[in-house]
């Protein structure tokens, strides 16, 4: 895989958990993050194409915006097991994923742009596959796996 370009949706998921992992750590605002997320790290000299920045950044702020929504089924899911005690970026992943879950099974017949739960899931693993570790990417597929059943039960 090494030489490929990765998907811009891909690519948007990754700026999207830095992001969120800079708003975590910093104690900032999730516009304050994007800012210095695409302003200071971002790789390319030209900056991200517009439509990766929106994705990345309205993904970001939906995470914060369905918070509470989340850590309650992340909570819930995860017997004895509260949200902040989860390592940093297995903790965003799940959040994150699980935002992403909660607007595909609250989103309209026909609307094109929500990615399917499974889309949603495989990014995540990717993701943790990229920024933590073998034994994470097994408990967030088990994680997300029991949270999509939740949501579409």
């Amino acid at each position: 895989m090494k030489g490929l370009r990765k998907d811009p949706r891909h690519r948007a998921r990754e700026a999207a958990l830095q992001i969120l992992y800079h708003w975590e750590i910093g104690r900032t605002d999730v516009a304050s993050a994007a800012d210095t997320f695409f302003g200071l790290q971002w790789a390319d000299a030209d900056g991200p194409p517009d439509d990766l920045r929106m994705f990345a950044t309205e993904l970001a702020h939906d995470t914060v915006r369905h918070l509470d929504q989340a850590d309650a089924l992340i909570a819930e899911t995860a017997e004895r097991w509260r949200p902040e005690r989860m390592a940093v970026l297995d903790r965003l992943i799940l959040r994150m994923s699980a935002t992403e879950l909660i607007r595909v099974v609250g989103t309209a017949a026909g609307q094109t742009d929500a990615a399917p739960p499974a889309v949603v899931i495989n990014e995540a693993l990717e993701l943790a596959r990229t920024f933590s570790t073998e034994e994470s990417v097994k408990f967030i597929n088990g994680m997300l796996d029991a949270i999509r059943k939740k949501l579409e039960g």
